[in-house]
């Protein structure tokens, strides 16, 4: 798997490649990752990569000209049969969720483009791009931010990069979960400032700890995101004891098993 990825501050993305434990999967080669300045693919002394935009207007918007070198030399060197496609992170483009993560982790890579200021000019746009994403409806100085994101979500699903190879099918929105919220964690110690971690979790019995942890997946995810419980539910995923878990309590919250609901924060509801 390889991502080529096209940005004016590959400074920026250098660190990622060398901390945290998804470094095993550039430095093991399973996620080759390779980083392209279109300033060095630019004419002229100063190696201009933008300009102002045509019909006036604030910022200034990326060349197409240093752009197109860019991928072509990038092209040169993969040598693909079938190109991989290029990626614009875009406010236009769509959401990227764990599904897209999930594809992506199995696909042969891709490469990368990161825009800056304005914008990139629209015909390099129209001409070379084959997909444009998004990390959410707001703005970014530069979609570096967004490729680091992309290849993170990547790198942790490769085997042998996680130290527990199934830890990520525990994750937020994973098929393993039905698509739903992971639930609370605790560690040492047992009762920190008054708070005691939950019974259910020290029992010990480990039936009863994957059900507290199923409701508590369940209740978090009405809580928080119930968009993601009615397609599970459309989907089929929901047993009947999940059902049940979700059945308000005279206090109106959902708390089928006797134990209190935890927020995202970790607060008792």
């Amino acid at each position: 798997m390889r991502f080529d990825i096209i940005t004016l501050f590959p400074e920026l993305l250098a660190p990622l490649l060398t901390s945290g434990i998804t470094r095993r999967a550039y430095e093991g080669g399973l996620v080759d990752v390779r980083l392209w300045n279109p300033r060095d693919h630019a004419e002229g002394n100063y190696r201009r990569v933008d300009d102002r935009s045509f019909g006036g207007g604030p910022g200034m918007v990326m060349l197409a000209e240093p752009l197109f070198q860019c991928l072509k030399a990038i092209r040169a060197e993969r040598q693909e049969a079938s190109p991989a496609p290029l990626v614009l992170f875009s406010p236009i483009g769509q959401a990227l969720n764990h599904t897209a993560v999930a594809q992506w982790s199995e696909s042969a890579g891709a490469v990368l483009l990161c825009g800056r200021y304005e914008g990139v000019d629209q015909r390099f746009i129209d001409q070379f791009v084959d997909q444009q994403i998004s990390l959410g409806d707001f703005v970014l100085s530069g979609g570096e931010i967004a490729a680091m994101a992309l290849l993170d979500a990547v790198a942790r699903l490769q085997p042998g990069v996680l130290n527990d190879e199934g830890s990520h099918q525990l994750d937020s929105f994973n098929p393993a979960l039905d698509g739903l919220l992971d639930s609370p964690h605790f560690t040492r110690p047992e009762v920190w400032q008054g708070h005691a971690v939950p019974a259910e979790l020290m029992s010990g019995h480990h039936a009863r700890i994957e059900r507290w942890r199923r409701d508590q997946s369940l209740q978090l995810t009405a809580l928080h995101r119930p968009d993601l419980l009615l397609q599970a539910r459309a989907d089929g995923k929901l047993s009947r004891l999940d059902e049940a878990a979700l059945q308000p309590s005279s206090s109106g919250t959902a708390t089928a098993v006797g134990q209190p609901v935890y927020n995202g924060a970790s607060k008792k509801l």
